[in-house]
């Protein structure tokens, strides 16, 4: 099968236009982690979605869906790798959340359309990108204290925001993914913060999509 790249490209500067960047959601009860793995090489995705309290930030649900992967890593269009086992996952989500916190971009993307926007708009759930590394925008120098912030900005537009959330770790480029204003993008992920790099939904998402020692020790709290 030939992959048409030029069509998955228009389709997200298309689905892109729908995104809504406004907060519509209500004070949050519960509160989603989003993410992706890959295992037998990469032949499987493997998505997790954790669901947890607000404000306790205590684990209540998780689920875990294994789907074939339909497409090969290519930068830029990882949304459509990952998006069909995030919505596997959210399908079997009993508990849904209010907002989710998706380990990736938000609209800090090169057609403004990174997996939180694509799952966000898929799912018609409230999404923020947290993602650990640039992939647009200009560079930003952040002071080294925790808490440091400045704007994420390219071409003169703010795409997010640029966080320090642990001293003398890398910082986070937090993006808004759907029906999610930039301020409250922010706000969300800085008060989910409870001294880890990674605010605690994506942190319990990571290490269960990772499926670490981390994973072990959640199953067997939750068994």
């Amino acid at each position: 099968m030939v992959l048409d790249t030029h069509l998955l490209r228009q389709e997200q500067i298309h689905q892109a236009g729908q995104v809504i960047l406004a907060d519509e959601y209500q004070q949050p009860r519960f509160i989603g982690g989003a993410d992706v793995g890959f295992e037998q090489q990469g032949s499987i995705t493997r998505a997790a979605i954790v669901v947890l309290s607000w404000p306790q930030l205590e684990l209540v649900e998780y689920q875990i869906a294994r789907v074939p992967t339909q497409l090969p890593y290519i930068p830029g269009l990882l949304s459509f790798r990952e998006v069909p086992g995030l919505m596997a996952a959210w399908t079997q989500i009993k508990q849904k959340p209010d907002l989710v916190l998706v380990d990736g971009q938000g609209i800090a993307h090169p057609r403004r359309f990174g997996v939180a926007c694509h799952f966000g708009l898929q799912a018609n759930v409230p999404t923020i990108g947290v993602a650990k590394s640039r992939l647009c925008g200009d560079v930003v120098v952040l002071a080294e204290e925790q808490g440091s912030y400045l704007p994420l900005m390219q071409n003169g537009n703010q795409l997010g925001w640029v966080l320090r959330s642990k001293k003398r770790c890398n910082p986070l480029f937090i993006s808004p993914g759907h029906k999610v204003s930039l301020l409250s993008s922010l706000e969300w992920v800085t008060r989910c913060l409870q001294g880890y790099r990674l605010p605690e939904p994506t942190r319990f998402a990571d290490g269960i999509a990772s499926n670490r020692i981390f994973f072990k020790r959640m199953n067997k709290k939750i068994g």
